[in-house]
Parts: structure tokens; C-alpha cells; sequence
């Protein structure tokens, strides 16, 4: 059982939106993860501890360089209702952030926000494990978080991209735990 101080500790939640959602998902299906994110982000609201929803947009004017192998994102950018967060997830209180990224922190006030309610560690889970999950624990570990990567409220494109980074690169850089394991006193 891993035990965070709630005075000390924020739950990011990445891309938990209408357009990141769809399709399928693996190991975990979306709507587990979805419904593993809400009960994180109760459990964070209860304890007093900052819930930051993460999502993500793009415009051809934000969009990062699509000079690559194999480009992934739409040339006009994504339509407006891609980046709605998901029913039910939002409360008052709650930090958002609108990222053009992968990662949570390149781009966007993240550090700031957290720096200012003195948070130090960052407890991530969403989708996708190898994508936005991945980058956003990479910077908060570059910028000395202490991170805790939700194993089982992540899930990404298939359960290979997400094994892969759950067991060879999130242990280096975070501890991986449960939705059973958070507990804040």
C-alpha cells in the first residue's frame, strides 16, 4: 500500500477526453480507466489533495513538428469536441490544462501550478501509458517529482505499448502501484 501526504501530493490525470477515449483500448478497456480516474480523483478531492485533468488539442497553429516517420495528427488540427473532457470528471476546484503535447509540462503552467501549493509528488494515471502518460512522468521525474505511475488506470493502443512501458521504462523513473494501493493520510 503506497500512503501520499495529501498536503504534498496531486493527481494528474492525462487525456481523459471524448477523442482519446474512442476506439479500442488494451489491457484495460477506456471506460475501466475513465471510471479508475473518478475514483482516484474522489479519493484526492476527499483528502483536500489538487486534481489537475490534462487534456490535449491541436491547431495547426499549436501542433509540434509533423516532419516524421509516421505522422499522427490530423493536418487541420482536431475538431473542438475531441478535447472535452469526459462526463462526470470535472469538479469545482479541480486544475486544467489544455497541453499541445504529449507530455503535461512542455508548453503549459503544470510546474507552476503545482510549485505554488508546494507539491512534490505527482500521481499520474490516464491515456495513453506509452504516449501522454509516459512523456508527463518523464518531465515531472526530470523536474525532481517524486512520481507514481496507477497501473491499472492507464491503458493504451494495445496491452504491448502499455506492458512495454509499465515494466521497462515507468519503474526507472516512478513507482508503479494500483488504484487499491493510493491511499492519502
Amino acid at each position: 500500500m503506497a500512503s501520499y501526504d495529501p498536503r504534498s501530493t496531486a493527481l494528474v490525470l492525462i487525456d481523459l477526453q471524448q477523442g482519446i477515449v474512442a476506439g479500442d483500448k488494451g489491457p484495460h478497456g477506456a471506460d475501466a480507466v475513465v471510471a479508475a480516474g473518478k475514483t482516484l480523483a474522489e479519493r484526492f478531492r476527499a483528502a483536500g489533495a489538487p486534481v489537475v485533468l490534462v487534456h490535449v488539442g491541436f491547431t495547426p497553429d499549436t501542433m509540434p513538428s509533423q516532419q516524421v516517420d509516421r505522422p499522427s495528427l490530423p493536418a487541420g488540427g482536431t475538431p473542438p469536441e475531441f478535447s472535452v473532457l469526459v462526463e462526470g470528471l470535472r469538479q469545482d476546484g479541480d486544475i486544467v490544462v489544455l497541453k499541445h503535447h504529449w507530455g503535461a509540462f512542455t508548453g503549459t503552467d503544470l510546474d507552476l501550478q503545482l510549485r505554488r501549493r508546494g507539491i512534490e509528488t505527482v500521481v499520474i494515471a490516464g491515456i495513453a501509458t506509452n504516449f501522454g502518460v509516459e512523456s508527463t512522468a518523464r518531465a515531472a521525474w526530470e523536474l525532481s517529482y517524486d512520481v507514481a505511475i496507477v497501473e491499472d488506470a492507464c491503458t493504451s493502443r494495445s496491452a504491448e505499448l502499455h506492458d512495454f512501458a509499465i515494466r521497462h521504462i515507468l519503474p526507472q523513473i516512478a513507482r508503479v502501484v494500483t488504484v487499491a494501493d493510493v491511499r492519502l493520510d
